[in-house]
């Protein structure tokens, strides 16, 4: 990607009078030392920073935005750098200013009344979980990432995760936001309240905006009851099509009970069965296809249990799975979760993978996936196609691995291309090039293609409303 026209270089004064804000102890400048904020996990981008700032208050944050917009000096907000589209990364121009925010990592307020719980945009989700379940509260984003990932990206993101079929994404666990606009003023919408019909909600605007409209300091996030009791399922299927009858079976009965619905290809688990020991087989026998589910309940007892059996027994007679297992105890349930966490980190070790983050209508998932292979064939003969992911949602993660025979780079090559096909599928069907992952740089050059013209034009209007001057994450996005 051709890096945009970004604001000039910062000068020496700049820098420093940035680092006095933070404090030396709290500011990066030796360039090796920045390498863990510039290159993202995938290895995909690899950017230059003129200088790292970590914040340790809103205030900090507001003192840099507006030294920054005063001297249109470039910012990329940064989480916990486990974004999958760029967008976290700055341009290799080096012009560019990385805001850290780990050290935000405060809750300020956990409201059991409320249910709500206050945190800063630093703090990491597996601790805000934590948090939340020592005072008997869920909060239910869960994402593979969620050990290193922050708040503030998440929700940058509207990321998605494994429960979006019975809590939503991100943006519907977020009553308010904090958040620090381009000139350095500070938008408090830390509001928890379910309704609030008083105009524009420019929550939502910040939501998804990866950090070029803002960036967010501190958000209200929704708790729920902690599951009393959790079944995890793990069936084998013969066929894709089957998929669709079985889940419509299972969300027909079980409702708001259904918190998770993922499908995973035989391919899938063989890649984590490989190279993820001691993984194992749950199934006697292989089959094509696979589905995790699970029931949750905030009551006691054995209701999700006996509804799981029955649901099983049933699927098993109407011939939609070939078999299957429900976890016995809890430690059976985390290793039949490990083979669906593990499906895109196993990829890794099978060499060049090219991914796709893609939702349409649940029905068309199985066309989707058999149009997507044939077109793999057609174009990369050999190539491994493994899609996985949140059925119940519609959002497969169709991730091609490279043919054993073929040069690692010779097949990444293809990446544009073989994105430019897959998606034209995905639109073809009614669904969208990203579902859960953003845009960032990897698809900014696409949305074009994605969406309407009058769309972009409103997007464009609405960033130079609150970034007059350019500075928030030039580039990403639009």
């Amino acid at each position: 990607m051709t890096p945009p026209d970004l604001p000039p270089m910062p000068s020496q004064d700049t820098l420093d009078a940035l680092v006095r804000i933070v404090g030396e102890p709290h500011a990066i400048r030796d360039a090796d030392s920045m390498t863990p904020y510039l290159v993202e996990w995938r290895d995909r981008y690899h950017g230059k920073a003129a200088l790292v700032l970590k914040p340790g208050t809103t205030e900090e944050v507001s003192a840099i935005l507006k030294r920054a917009n005063e001297t249109r000096t470039a910012i990329v907000p940064q989480g916990g750098n486990t974004g999958l589209v760029g967008g976290q990364i700055p341009f290799e121009t080096g012009h560019e200013v990385v805001v850290g925010m780990s050290r935000l990592n405060r809750v300020r307020d956990i409201d059991l009344g409320g249910n709500t719980i206050t945190v800063e945009a630093g703090v990491v989700l597996a601790n805000a979980q934590a948090i939340a379940a020592s005072a008997g509260r869920l909060l239910p984003l869960s994402l593979p990432s969620e050990g290193s990932c922050q708040i503030g990206g998440v929700l940058a993101t509207n990321a998605g995760g494994l429960n979006v079929l019975a809590y939503g994404s991100a943006r519907d666990l977020a009553l308010g936001l904090e958040v620090v606009l381009a000139d350095g003023s500070v938008w408090n919408g830390l509001k928890a309240l379910r309704k609030d019909n008083t105009g524009y909600d420019l929550r939502d605007l910040f939501i998804g905006s990866e950090g070029t409209l803002g960036i967010i300091t501190a958000a209200v996030l929704r708790l729920f009851p902690k599951p009393a009791e959790t079944v995890t399922a793990f069936a084998g299927l013969d066929r894709l099509e089957q998929a669709p009858a079985f889940f419509s079976r299972i969300y027909e009965r079980a409702g708001q009970a259904l918190t998770a619905f993922e499908i995973m290809p035989r391919l899938g688990l063989q890649f984590v069965l490989r190279h993820a020991a001691p993984a194992r087989d749950p199934l006697a026998s292989p089959h094509a296809w696979y589905v995790l589910f699970e029931l949750s309940s905030p009551r006691p007892g054995e209701e999700m249990k006996q509804l799981a059996e029955t649901l099983l027994a049933e699927g098993l007679e109407a011939k939609e799975i070939g078999d299957a297992v429900l976890a016995s105890s809890l430690t059976q349930a985390q290793e039949l979760w490990r083979l669906r966490e593990l499906m895109s980190e196993v990829q890794k070790h099978e060499g060049g993978s090219i991914k796709h983050d893609v939702s349409v209508p649940v029905a068309w998932v199985p066309e989707l996936i058999t149009r997507a292979n044939d077109l793999v064939e057609l174009m990369i003969p050999g190539a491994r196609p493994v899609p996985f992911g949140h059925f119940g949602d519609g959002n497969i993660h169709y991730n091609v691995s490279q043919p054993p025979s073929m040069d690692r780079t010779i097949f990444l090559s293809h990446w544009e291309a073989l994105n430019a096909a897959v998606h034209e599928i995905v639109l073809d069907l009614g669904g969208s090039i990203s579902a859960e992952h953003g845009i960032g740089r990897l698809k900014r050059d696409l949305l074009p293609h994605a969406k309407q013209p009058l769309e972009l034009e409103l997007m464009r209007r609405i960033k130079a409303a609150f970034d007059l001057n350019g500075i928030l994450n030039p580039g990403k996005l639009l």
